[in-house]
């Protein structure tokens, strides 16, 4: 299974004719400005000890400010408890602080930052601030495009808090880490453009990595994904995150995402003018 994955992923680098979206991460492009999108994220990862079925629903709303700063809030519901449960939320924000143009390229790069409250019980070393644990996390992303191949990464510094008032971090753990992604797309679909009403069938294939800061602990992920565009508002993402290694404890490293999204277009413009 790991083999034909990472034949997959490879073969994607080096054939790509990629849209800068991914599914697993964000591009240091931002959307655009007085753009509102709505997305409603599902995940479902089995559980390594058998147990079951970590199930997770996030929705989220993101707005962009400008053409440089956007923002999103995002909500967790899982059912670690036995029955769908809300858990916490996040705000996070983007900043474009770079942006280099040139004909059939350009180089971006991003700052960002997420705060996350979250009251489930804290069950794993992986330290994940996206539906699991309360914290924060700030880093930097940086996306080239040359003739529509993208390659995206990301660098970020995550630090896990106690849980709400009832589960405290614990302290024979390392509430610390650095995390790093690489991401790579091909345009599959279609094979010319004639317009915006098209369906963009996108493949892509994104590494997802962490190392615990006190002990070095560390894991890689590959995520192969595929994304529907459909008339430039509406996006469907189906991706499948597979575990390379790890030395670290995780309750459920594998498992498939599903995501809707879509967007409005000049919202609260008015109100900038």
């Amino acid at each position: 299974m790991k083999g034909i994955i990472l034949f997959i992923c490879l073969l994607l680098v080096a054939n790509s004719k990629a849209q800068e979206l991914f599914v697993y991460t964000e591009p240091a492009s931002n959307i655009p400005a007085h753009l509102l999108s709505t997305r409603l994220m599902s995940s479902f990862y089995k559980e390594k000890d058998g147990s079951g079925t970590n199930i997770h629903f996030m929705p989220e709303i993101r707005y962009g400010i400008s053409g440089k700063l956007m923002l999103q809030t995002q909500a967790f519901i899982s059912n670690r408890n036995g029955s769908l449960y809300v858990e916490g939320g996040s705000i996070y924000t983007q900043y474009k602080f770079l942006n280099n143009d040139a004909v059939k390229r350009h180089f971006r790069m991003a700052v960002f930052g997420r705060a996350s409250y979250n009251r489930a019980d804290i069950h794993q070393e992986e330290i994940e601030t996206v539906g699991h644990n309360a914290g924060y996390e700030f880093g930097l992303i940086a996306t080239q495009l040359l003739h529509k191949v993208a390659i995206s990464s990301m660098l970020s510094y995550e630090r896990a808090l106690n849980n709400g008032a009832v589960y405290e971090f614990p302290n024979t753990q390392v509430n610390s880490a650095t995390n790093y992604t690489l991401s790579f797309g091909k345009l599959m679909l279609p094979k010319k453009y004639v317009g915006y009403k098209q369906t963009n069938f996108n493949l892509m294939c994104e590494f997802l990595g962490q190392r615990l800061n006190g002990n070095g602990k560390s894991y890689l992920d590959i995520a192969p994904a595929m994304q529907f565009i459909i008339k430039s508002r509406a996006r469907v993402d189906i991706g499948y995150r597979h575990q390379l290694y790890s030395t670290m404890q995780r309750s459920a490293p594998n498992g498939f995402l599903l995501r809707f999204e879509y967007n409005f277009y000049n919202v609260f413009k008015k109100f900038k003018q």
